[in-house]
């Protein structure tokens, strides 16, 4: 059986914006699923920092793709929150983009999204309305995790994980260390797993 391939697709959380690359969760993930006996090639990384949903859209449709990937995961919306972006606007956009992370896929039960994690507790959110960003980070993940049950694509929560290590941040203030990487990694490894099993 050839090397699985893997497919990240995000903004500054899943290129890891201020930490090494073998620090980024999808190279991290990449290496526990080798540890686990799964032959996955190193991930093809498509994010930048600050990229909303139509931004990633934008970058997708001008990349070049294998065929089909054994693996993909979908991390976006931070930045539309943070812009004042409507959820409606976010939903439309999210549901385009995991029809495209599940044809990439092949199947979208290869296709394991990630919640938005809640910046709203790190130090870089000092004097603003830390309740406010939480509820709005909340909402946006509702909507991601409705529309991604109802395709049947893998969920996993990491939100919970980025409010206790609200501190477990590289030298912005704002974004996890690799060392909170490392927790998402934890809870993403059992359903990126399954989404592997599914070839």
């Amino acid at each position: 059986m050839p090397a699985i391939t893997f497919l990240a697709l995000g903004d500054s959380y899943t290129i890891g914006e201020g930490v090494a690359e073998n620090g980024r969760w999808p190279v991290q993930l990449a290496a526990r699923l080798r540890e686990a006996r799964f032959d996955v090639q190193p991930p093809r990384i498509i994010a930048t920092t600050g990229w909303t949903t139509d931004e990633l859209s934008a970058a997708m449709g001008a990349a070049t793709f294998d065929k089909r990937y054994g693996l993909v995961t979908l991390l976006i919306g931070v930045n539309n929150q943070y812009r004042g972006r409507s959820a409606e606007e976010y939903r439309e956009q999210f549901v385009a983009l995991l029809k495209r992370a599940g044809t990439l896929a092949g199947d979208v039960r290869r296709v394991v999204v990630v919640s938005i994690p809640d910046w709203g507790v790190t130090p870089f959110a000092e004097g603003r309305d830390r309740k406010k960003i939480g509820e709005e980070i909340d909402a946006f993940n509702a909507i991601a995790r409705y529309e991604s049950q109802r395709a049947f694509a893998r969920w996993v929560d990491v939100t919970g994980i980025s409010r206790k290590a609200a501190n477990e941040v590289v030298d912005d203030g704002l974004h996890p260390s690799a060392a909170q990487y490392a927790k998402w990694v934890q809870a993403i490894l059992p359903q990126a797993e399954a989404a592997i099993k599914e070839l």
